[in-house]
């Protein structure tokens, strides 16, 4: 129904045409903003009404009016907030998300664009702008390693743009969770990113623990035999510690009280020389860490053993990707190659999911005849038959079983 409403302006009416109705229930009352007066604008005025009454049966309206999404500028704030409050205790993730965040509000469409018109195109064009942007890898270096000309050349590599568009789809994951946008689109991330996957050999440990200083020998060892991540090791503390077996267990362990994953909280046992070198540095060690900083009043900083690690790498002519994280690595994959299976891998490691898990098992054929073995015994055992005896064999029972039901079946169809 269209009405009109008179208003006093000045002493003087004036008319502007409403419309109003029942759906589901409630009623909508709308103001269309035109005069009342010229025969053109009531019908305009019908018009109005019909147009939001079909908008409503389509669903494109809701009973109250959405509001307007904010840009990603505007809801970057919100978003680096919420990230602070859910990663308290992890201050390098939210750098890390600030940092990504930072790049993304480079690209000025992406920035202004608000969150609900944030589609494929718009991410498909930030991913051919960001590709071909500069390279930031070793700006801050002192001593180039190649010559000023061939750097300047490097753009940024698709794993850089990748963790970008990851920020980005959880920062759009979070406003679909607070109800701001009704879809998130369809993220996808560049191929062609350089994994690092460099695995220490028996005897470049060897020489790397022979010229490695401390606290960088200790660290080292340290993640080589458990496969603790380099942030795990550096939150240690000694009540974490437990140098003697416990139970009917041949071993200490190290207690992990929290990480990366769900799964990283967990008890990861010691070898012999981890053990000999706990001992030694809690003997001398007055603070709680376990690796502790020069004054002993909070954990060491991982810069220290990268500056350490870095002139090792040198020395030794390792290539570019034996980082840090190598060293977890290499437990991994010797950790396989013991015969591990990826679900106690995952435990061990601390792995979010044991996809994870599964790069680490590589099962030779000489491996997989020991399984079809295993399985033969036990299938042989449940039926009664012992181990090593004729393979093909049935007992009388089910051999005389299922001949006579061969027999029915053939009479049956003749």
């Amino acid at each position: 129904m269209v009405y009109k409403r008179d208003y006093s302006v000045n002493g003087r009416k004036k008319g502007i045409y409403w419309f109003a109705f029942y759906w589901n229930g409630k009623r909508i009352q709308k103001s269309t903003k035109l005069a009342v007066g010229p025969k053109k604008n009531l019908q305009a005025a019908k018009d109005m009404e019909a147009a939001y009454r079909l908008a409503l049966a389509k669903g494109e309206v809701g009973i109250l009016e959405r509001k307007l999404a904010p840009t990603l500028k505007e809801f970057s704030q919100r978003f680096i907030g919420e990230i602070q409050v859910r990663c308290a205790a992890k201050p390098n993730t939210v750098a890390f998300y600030a940092a990504k965040l930072t790049r993304l509000l480079e690209f000025e469409p992406l920035a202004k664009a608000r969150l609900d018109s944030i589609d494929e195109p718009l991410i498909a064009a930030f991913v051919q702008w960001r590709s071909t942007q500069p390279s930031r890898a070793g700006h801050n270096r002192k001593k180039e390693s190649e010559p000023q000309a061939v750097a300047a050349k490097k753009t940024v590599s698709p794993a850089s743009v990748n963790r970008e568009l990851a920020t980005l789809r959880r920062l759009l994951r979070m406003a679909h969770e607070w109800q701001i946008v009704n879809r998130v689109p369809r993220i996808r991330l560049l191929r062609g990113e350089r994994n690092r996957e460099f695995i220490l050999s028996h005897r470049e440990e060897r020489l790397y623990l022979e010229m490695a200083e401390q606290p960088l020998k200790d660290a080292a060892m340290l993640m080589l035999d458990t496969g603790l991540r380099v942030g795990e090791v550096l939150a240690l503390e000694w009540a974490d510690i437990h140098l003697e077996p416990v139970g009917g267990a041949k071993f200490g362990y190290i207690h992990v009280r929290n990480g990366k994953s769900v799964n990283a909280k967990r008890n990861v046992s010691l070898t012999p020389r981890v053990r000999a070198m706990l001992e030694n540095r809690q003997a001398t060690c007055k603070s709680v860490w376990v690796f502790t900083d020069k004054n002993e009043t909070g954990p060491l900083p991982i810069w220290t053993l990268e500056a350490q690690h870095k002139r090792i790498k040198a020395a030794l002519r390792l290539p570019s990707d034996a980082v840090i994280h190598s060293f977890r690595h290499t437990f991994g994959t010797r950790l396989g190659e013991a015969g591990a299976d990826a679900f106690t891998i995952m435990r061990v490691m601390g792995h979010s999911s044991v996809v994870v898990s599964q790069k680490y098992v590589h099962p030779t054929p000489e491996a997989m005849e020991r399984a079809f073995e295993r399985l033969n015994a036990a299938n042989e055992k449940s039926a009664g038959q012992p181990a090593g005896g004729p393979k093909d064999a049935l007992p009388a029972t089910v051999s005389a079983t299922i001949w006579d039901r061969a027999y029915q079946t053939v009479e049956q169809v003749i």
